[in-house]
């Protein structure tokens, strides 16, 4: 038996979108470990993207916007489940759209603001109601978080707030559903990573080199480090963590005032 001890496990992954998902990442660990996993992703093309980055799983269609869209394939995965449970589900979806460009956050846009509070949040909640019926009674929930919610990086936008949303969401899921399960609700918070999302945010490249330069090993961050995490948290080496936010940065959050970044600035 492997650490993790996940294997003939069901994990149902949201959010694949191509091979340098976090979603992707994370599933090749699960697979790794021998257990099971069920894709969901949001359009028929990137089901063809997921069936053959993973031929030997199931993959569904949801468009996480239309909560009637959740309840359908929530229905669907029950069905091919045929009795069985899910042992975990990682949420790993975030959309915003800038609909008028990047602005200062005091001119956001109210509908772009929404609709990514809906799809980036709100989706999460909605997943874990409409798929309550199928989780075994000590399954694991993990989403995708960033490093801080509280650094007000001018290229982020409106995202860092909504990411607030999403951890603070955790506790409340948390509780609710201990009511009737021992559910645990955590997030994996990475810091810069690349992956095809991020190289759409406006100045992401410049800032993803900084943050190489900032981590205390002077190497970026790699996805699979963060999948790693997420893995750790889906498996029952976690049973004592809910609610929780696990930072994986490789020590940029407490080397702002590394002496090479200071010296390109005062030198």
């Amino acid at each position: 038996m492997s650490f993790l001890d996940i294997e003939k496990k069901i994990f149902v992954v949201f959010g694949l979108a191509n091979k340098k998902s976090v979603a992707c990442a994370i599933a090749q660990v699960l697979k790794s470990e021998e257990a099971e996993v069920i894709h969901v992703v949001r359009s028929e093309e990137r089901r063809k993207n997921a069936e053959k980055l993973f031929p030997e799983s199931q993959v569904f269609v949801c468009d996480v916007e239309q909560e009637e869209n959740i309840i359908k394939v929530s229905k669907e995965i029950e069905s091919y489940l045929d009795g069985r449970k899910i042992d975990g589900l990682v949420h790993s979806i975030a959309f915003a759209n800038y609909s008028e460009g990047l602005k200062p956050f005091h001119e956001t846009v109210k509908r772009d603001f929404l609709e990514a509070i809906d799809i980036s949040c709100f989706s999460l909640i909605s997943i874990c109601n409409h798929f309550r019926n199928i989780f075994s009674s000590q399954a694991s929930v993990v989403t995708i978080s960033i490093s801080t919610t509280r650094m007000a990086a001018e290229n982020y936008g409106y995202m860092a707030p909504v990411k607030a949303a999403l951890e603070s969401s955790l506790c409340f899921l948390a509780k609710s559903f201990s009511d009737f399960s021992q559910i645990r609700f955590n997030a994996v918070c990475p810091g810069l990573l690349k992956t095809s999302a991020s190289a759409g945010i406006p100045g992401y490249v410049d800032s993803y080199l900084y943050a190489e330069t900032a981590t205390l090993r002077k190497a970026a961050l790699k996805t699979a480090e963060a999948a790693s995490v997420a893995a750790f948290l889906l498996s029952p080496r976690s049973s004592g963590m809910t609610a929780q936010c696990l930072v994986v940065d490789a020590g940029m959050g407490i080397n702002y005032f590394d002496a090479d970044i200071v010296s390109k600035v005062v030198g």
